[in-house]
């Protein structure tokens, strides 16, 4: 089996390591150069990096037929206030870009497609404290969280009209070892505690990051995407795949500085955190998958800051 990675990211990568484990083949096509990223994640693992854009249509039809791809893994998007910077160039990526993999997918005649979506295409003016199931209502008017929900629906709609398989993960906030281009702050604020904390440095967190949020272990994301990957498929197709749990930015915080006692946090005064997440209710992925979190956060934790250190030697 070979599977087309949009995106040479921490998702994308976190996968990778699971599936070069079974012998399987990855290609990885991003625009910005991350040989050296993925190579750091998959050690001497064969992979293949291609610098072509997911927007490319043709680029993504050659790669599919020249190595004989038969997944694809759509993790390509930009994140959170990224998109509105320029809103044009956002929706380019992430709404361009989707519609792309799915018109390749149907014209190669994918078997399968797993496109990673995000807790935050729900819509959290309207759904409640939670546990918040698959079903609930989406879009909170943001353009990040419309841009997923209309990467889902077309996405869907290809599917239905071409007949691949597909799977829709609904992910958490992602955390480990990540270059975070893609704009993850949230990703981004957990690295910067866990390098302030193994420096001895204070780490600089803006008041909008110490928010509630719900997190995924990035290993744990690589399993539930191993699973989509190889099970029959189920009668769903969308998961919710994330710690069934609201973490605020305090519990954060001490969960580090558990591990990592040397750290210091400084907030940089700005526009106040809104807490509007709730926990996911993750039974389905239970049920279907037959996934749940292998890590607690504080074993996570444990293992995220040996890779960390790991690399920070490098």
């Amino acid at each position: 089996m070979t599977t087309l990675i949009t995106g040479a990211g921490l998702v994308g990568t976190s996968y990778a390591q699971q599936a070069v484990r079974r012998g399987e083949k990855v290609v990885f096509v991003d625009p910005i150069p991350r040989e050296d990223f993925i190579r750091s994640k998959l050690g001497n693992a064969d992979f293949t990096y291609l610098n072509e854009d997911v927007r490319s249509l043709p680029g993504l039809i050659a790669t599919i037929n020249e190595y004989e791809v038969d997944t694809i893994l759509n993790t390509a998007s930009v994140i959170g206030k990224k998109v509105n910077d320029p809103i044009h160039f956002g929706y380019s990526l992430n709404v361009g870009g989707t519609q792309a993999v799915a018109d390749a997918a149907r014209l190669a005649k994918i078997k399968r497609v797993i496109h990673i979506s995000t807790f935050g295409a729900y819509d959290w003016r309207k759904v409640g404290k939670g546990p918040i199931k698959e079903d609930d209502l989406l879009g909170t008017g943001t353009a990040y969280s419309n841009s997923k929900v209309a990467q889902e629906m077309i996405i869907e709609a290809y599917a239905l009209e071409a007949g691949f398989d597909l799977f829709m993960l609904r992910l958490g906030n992602v955390f480990g070892v990540g270059h975070f281009w893609g704009g993850s702050g949230g990703g981004q604020k957990v690295q910067d505690l866990v390098i302030a904390g193994i420096t001895g440095e204070p780490a600089k967190i803006p008041q909008e990051q110490t928010m509630d949020f719900i997190y995924l272990y990035a290993k744990d994301c690589g399993d539930a995407i191993d699973k989509c990957a190889t099970i029959d498929v189920p009668e769903e197709n969308v998961f919710n795949i994330a710690y069934p749990v609201k973490t605020s930015f305090e519990e954060l915080v001490e969960i580090i500085k558990n591990q990592l006692p040397k750290l210091r946090v400084e907030i940089i005064p700005g526009n106040p955190p809104v807490n509007k997440a709730a926990p996911l209710d993750i039974s389905r992925a239970k049920k279907m998958l037959d996934w749940e979190p292998k890590f607690s956060m504080e074993d996570a934790f444990s293992d995220y800051i040996s890779d960390l250190k790991s690399q920070l030697k490098q």
